[in-house]
């Protein structure tokens, strides 16, 4: 995976000189670069092979480069390579980032580059850290881990069974098959919904990733299970990519995720949907209050949700007499302040983008979300676009949505 992106939404209740001198001295060389650049060359003919064998789906190719002494290893590449047969591949390549040599061991940094076939315009990378061995002169994949810091793919948890929907792919590990159809049937209608709302070239499908459970999810986020429980789905991706940025995941926490309604399941996933096809217009300069509340503001779209049914938290806030002073900022949408502050601070970026889309428009809204995630840089980025498209200061919006949230919710 390309690394976390934003979007999560929550349930509660209802539900990423020297030093050459020493490399050229491992490696057992005496002429200045040419022993990296030769094992360099070494392990990436062997990775290319490796590679080949996972699209021509030749298992007994993909395990001829795995150390035959490495017995555990082998059985977890056999396991590792029938868990991806269901997977629909159109490539899957290595790139060697870098080798450190000592003797009969290297070390390599790798690039794990894939699209899924149909839906990927660009591949996710997923970082790798091997060790290979030497064997009667050669290399042979000794370990393959995730780099540090790097997630789990969804493969190394289980075999994969696949579900294509009209406009979505549902990749799943131990779910049964009606309930990945059923996901696939909430995706599909997610996506038209989405398109229906946000006016930007996007590319109208979606991956939804359904591990087994939210230790699952944990893992292929590369982060501990506890920032995710109660969150019912999250997005993967580069913030501000291009069309040719890694590709989005919708990962699935399947526990939070089941407890709810059919309503609440068709928000979660249009909520997810919305930030894949706002991706390429979303970057550091878009605070999370716009992010999170478009994304919610096209999940409730069209639903028929009263203000006091959508932001109960934010509810009992105003009628305690606790008004928010300001829209939310980017540290209330963190996990360390507690899941009501959470909640508010979602609640509040909604009502900020359902107060633009009413007073105004959606196109409005869409223009306005656009415009400051184009800008360069964070500061100023949404003053510029309130006052360009809202013909607002900063703080006349604030204002204004501060009356309005009062009006909604009091």
């Amino acid at each position: 995976m390309a690394g976390q992106g934003r979007g999560r939404r929550v349930w509660r209740g209802r539900a990423a000189g020297c030093a050459l001198a020493a490399l050229l001295l491992a490696a057992g060389c005496s002429a200045p670069g040419s022993a990296p650049d030769a094992t360099r060359g070494q392990v990436q003919r062997i990775l290319d092979r490796r590679a080949a064998a996972v699209l021509g789906h030749d298992e007994g190719g993909y395990l001829a480069v795995v150390d035959p002494a490495a017995t555990g290893l082998r059985a977890a590449q056999r396991a590792e390579f029938d868990n991806l047969a269901q997977v629909p591949l159109a490539s899957w390549t290595y790139t060697v980032d870098s080798v450190a040599r000592q003797g009969g061991t290297v070390t390599a940094k790798v690039d794990l580059r894939y699209r899924v076939e149909g839906y990927d315009s660009a591949p996710v990378s997923a970082a790798r850290s091997l060790t290979l061995d030497q064997r009667d002169g050669h290399w042979y994949v000794a370990g393959d881990q995730p780099a540090k810091g790097a997630a789990q793919m969804l493969w190394q948890q289980g075999r994969v069974t696949a579900v294509r929907g009209g406009h979505s792919l549902v990749l799943g590990v131990g779910q049964d098959a009606a309930r990945l159809h059923q996901i696939a049937d909430t995706a599909d209608a997610a996506v038209p919904q989405v398109s229906a709302a946000w006016p930007g070239k996007w590319a109208g499908r979606v991956v939804v990733l359904v591990p087994a459970s939210l230790d699952g999810m944990a893992a292929l986020l590369g982060a501990p299970a506890a920032s995710y429980r109660g969150i019912a789905a999250v997005t993967t991706g580069e913030a501000g990519g291009s069309t040719a940025a890694p590709a989005d995941r919708v990962i699935v926490n399947p526990e939070a995720y089941s407890v709810l309604g059919d309503l609440g399941r068709q928000v979660v996933l249009t909520h997810e949907t919305t930030h894949v096809a706002t991706r390429a217009h979303t970057s550091p300069a878009t605070p999370m209050w716009l992010s999170e509340g478009y994304a919610d503001w096209v999940g409730y779209r069209g639903t028929g949700r009263t203000a006091a049914q959508a932001a109960p938290e934010l509810q009992q806030a105003v009628r305690a007499g606790d008004l928010p002073a300001a829209l939310p900022d980017d540290a209330d949408f963190g996990f360390d302040g507690g899941a009501d502050r959470l909640a508010r601070a979602y609640e509040g970026g909604w009502l900020a983008c359902r107060l633009i889309a009413s007073h105004w428009s959606e196109a409005t809204l869409a223009r306005f979300y656009t415009k400051v995630g184009d800008q360069p840089h964070r500061e100023g980025a949404v003053e510029k676009a309130m006052s360009d498209e809202l013909g607002l200061s900063s703080r006349e919006f604030t204002t204004m949505w501060r009356e309005y949230v009062r009006g909604q919710l009091a």
